[in-house]
């Protein structure tokens, strides 16, 4: 496991010299509500990425297969109105102000307790029912890409503190590169990540359960019947969790296996290895038909691997494909779910004069 980590990191932090991405900005479109949503297009040689202000959402990732084909390997709409009626996938989008759950919508800081709006049984799901990823964030060019920011008031969705939020994509060679940052005039919590939902095949040619996935984790924080993390750190090792030499998707998926059965599959959080705030390797997946591999680092101590379990096919993509179980897997890097409700888990506390900052890069490639 060394061994591949070591080669991985050696390879994704090597340096290497790539022309500027080409940067376009259009109007895609107008919310019910009279907002314009403008579309960002990040191109180099390698790689086009499409990025819009409605929930700072990745709208597609073209990657070249080994002949060369350039496809869309990212879930997604052909429209603007496609994103707005849909309320649930998340879809791309920048979630927050706290990914991932919160047990009973529910916690404590300073003294006080705060309750967001619950949407995910009786606990609260990437924000509350109107989390950022249903906001329109400001986006202005940078340097090789965009970047969005979003001011969150006090109060919104419960949580304390105004909080204003950015997030930076930057793309250079075969690399999108994904730079968040908070600041908050009041002590409040933040977890914010990426639910793009992937799929190597190309245009959701096939679906993920042969693709093959490493994910850096000796431990993972298993579950309850409502997907709440018990505060256990277990082990990965003899279990269908152990991913840290490549294993396909749906090898153990089915395996009789208390933690599978309560997520109806992968829905868990894995503890990366490595030192938090440190770039380290989070995740790699190869899909062995197109020879696409995409690899995954971060800063974040987390990441939840979902492999697409409750895609029912209510939504219809932009290839004419209909979004059913196991369609695509996400790789949302990340801090542990609800974390301010266990105070052994990394703190997810920012405080006034505080900087939350995160970096998460996918890379691209080809095996021949």
């Amino acid at each position: 496991m060394r061994t591949i980590v070591g080669r991985v990191l050696l390879l994704v932090m090597a340096l290497s010299v790539a022309a500027q991405a080409e940067v376009k900005k259009a109007l895609w479109g107008h919310t019910a509500d009279g907002e314009a949503v403008e579309i960002y297009t990040l191109s180099s040689q390698r790689l086009e990425v499409r990025v819009m202000g409605f929930g700072a959402r990745l709208v597609s990732i073209k990657t070249p297969d080994r002949k060369g084909a350039m496809e869309d390997i990212i879930l997604g709409y052909d429209s603007l109105e496609e994103y707005l009626k849909d309320k649930k996938t998340h879809l791309g989008g920048v979630v927050g102000r706290y990914g991932n759950r919160i047990a009973l919508g529910k916690f404590s800081l300073d003294g006080e307790t705060y309750q967001i709006p619950v949407n995910n049984g009786r606990n609260a799901l990437h924000g509350g029912t109107v989390g950022f990823e249903q906001k329109v964030w400001t986006g202005h060019e940078v340097p090789n890409g965009v970047e969005f920011t979003l001011v969150s008031p006090d109060g919104d969705m419960g949580f304390p503190g105004t909080l204003t939020a950015k997030v930076r994509y930057t793309v250079v060679g075969d690399a999108l590169r994904l730079d968040y940052s908070a600041t908050t005039d009041k002590d409040t919590v933040v977890n914010l990540t990426n639910h793009a939902y992937f799929n190597l095949s190309g245009n959701e040619r096939e679906d993920i359960l042969n693709e093959r996935v490493i994910l850096n984790a000796s431990q993972f924080t298993p579950v309850n019947e409502e997907l709440i993390p018990t505060g256990e750190l277990a082990q990965v090792v003899e279990t269908p969790f152990d991913f840290r030499k490549p294993m396909e998707v749906g090898a153990r998926i089915g395996a009789d296996n208390e933690q599978l059965k309560l997520a109806g599959g992968y829905d868990h959080n894995f503890v990366l290895n490595g030192r938090d705030g440190a770039t380290k390797l989070a995740a790699m997946v190869a899909d062995t038909k197109s020879g696409r591999v995409m690899t995954v680092t971060t800063t974040q101590p987390g990441v939840q691997f979902y492999s697409g379990n409750h895609l029912d096919g209510t939504f219809t993509g932009r290839h004419g494909k209909k979004y059913v179980e196991h369609m695509a897997l996400c790789l949302e890097t990340q801090h542990f779910p609800d974390s301010p409700n266990e105070a052994a888990f990394p703190s997810t506390v920012l405080k006034p004069g505080q900087e939350f900052h995160s970096t998460t890069t996918f890379r691209f490639s080809v095996k021949k």
